[in-house]
């Protein structure tokens, strides 16, 4: 199956792990030529912060695909993808992580999902949720799943 479209789900856990979700995803999208879609959903509480953080004028419209691409995590990942010359964009939304990126997964044709995650005991699942399961349960395509310390 030829990829086309790669979405990378990026989240506000994954600044420790940048270097190995752009080696997953430039290893695929670098010999197939997928472009690769960066998403950074937020929950309203993030993106308030996040918006508070970069000076933004909360009287005005603001942009989540523009605090998306202004994030420390997307940067470092654009960094990588420009080395790596891998053709990418980047998007951003506030709402639920796992059920944003299905929804994402699904408006650009997605052919894979990348998320990224830590290791977490059945108990840890059951309390706290995982926003890489969902996605790995309900995505329209394959989900690839890069699991940091």
């Amino acid at each position: 199956m030829a990829l086309d479209t790669i979405l990378l789900a990026v989240g506000p856990g994954d600044a420790q792990r940048t270097e190995e979700l752009a080696s997953a995803v430039s290893e695929v999208a670098g010999p197939t030529g997928a472009k690769v879609v960066m998403a950074h959903v937020f929950t309203d509480e993030e993106f308030d912060g996040v918006v508070s953080n970069l000076d933004y004028d909360p009287s005005g419209d603001i942009d989540p695909d523009e605090v998306a691409q202004r994030h420390a995590t997307v940067r470092q990942l654009t960094d990588e993808f420009d080395a790596a010359g891998v053709e990418y964009s980047v998007r951003g939304r506030v709402g639920d992580h796992g059920e944003t990126i299905v929804e994402l997964a699904k408006e650009v044709n997605a052919d894979r999902v990348v998320v990224g995650g830590r290791k977490r005991s059945p108990a840890g699942k059951a309390v706290f949720g995982s926003t890489a399961q969902e996605v790995m349960l309900n995505a329209p395509c394959p989900v690839t799943f890069v699991r940091g310390d």
